[in-house]
């Protein structure tokens, strides 16, 4: 296992709390040398661009009740990192995969209003672990992104899929693509036949 899933899943086996899990993140990276918070950056965006896809946004769309922007299909691939590597290579592989996943289970039958804020299908501080890390050992502000591009790259900052697009409000379609899951998180009448919202309740 490489040093960045062994960082991901030694934060979980420390606690399930997300604000806790990215404490405990920062401040392993800050105990390390600046290039390693480049190689969190980099190994993250790399990850993410594997389920940057029409087919990942779709199963997320199904889970959350069709609340799914672009800011909350970013967070939500960050969020399938923090699943650790075998959760990640197996919904990378086929998102239906994603019913299988015990924090997606429990949210099956139960009306997003009840859901806590930490059970949402998404991990948007994932992003600042590195910078954060990045700032503590070096001092410069704002300093992740020049040595990132230095390396040749530039961090996403939004989803940009590359796969062909389809109907996603298409209740036929989503239980083609999604069987398991869509077997779980119906897909709510007033999504029918339009674009779906994107905004939480």
């Amino acid at each position: 296992m490489d040093e960045f899933w062994a960082l991901i899943e030694r934060s979980a086996a420390v606690t399930a709390i997300p604000d806790e899990r990215l404490a405990w993140l920062t401040d392993r990276l800050a105990e390390r040398p600046a290039g390693e918070a480049v190689d969190f950056a980099v190994r993250l965006d790399e990850l993410r661009g594997r389920v940057d896809t029409w087919r990942h946004w779709g199963a997320a769309l199904l889970i959350c009740g069709g609340l799914c922007s672009d800011d909350g299909f970013h967070y939500f691939q960050a969020w399938l990192v923090g699943l650790g590597r075998a959760a990640f290579e197996r919904v990378a592989d086929d998102p239906d995969a994603l019913a299988d996943v015990p924090q997606v289970r429990r949210l099956a039958g139960r009306h997003l209003r009840e859901w806590a804020e930490d059970e949402w299908p998404e991990w948007e501080c994932l992003d600042y672990v590195a910078d954060e890390a990045y700032e503590r050992v070096t001092g410069e502000e704002e300093g992740l992104d020049e040595a990132v591009e230095a390396r040749g790259r530039e961090l996403s900052s939004s989803p940009e899929p590359a796969d062909e697009r389809w109907d996603l409000g298409d209740p036929a379609e989503l239980a083609r693509r999604y069987p398991r899951l869509a077997a779980m998180f119906p897909l709510p009448d007033r999504a029918r036949g339009r674009v779906w919202e994107t905004a939480r309740p």
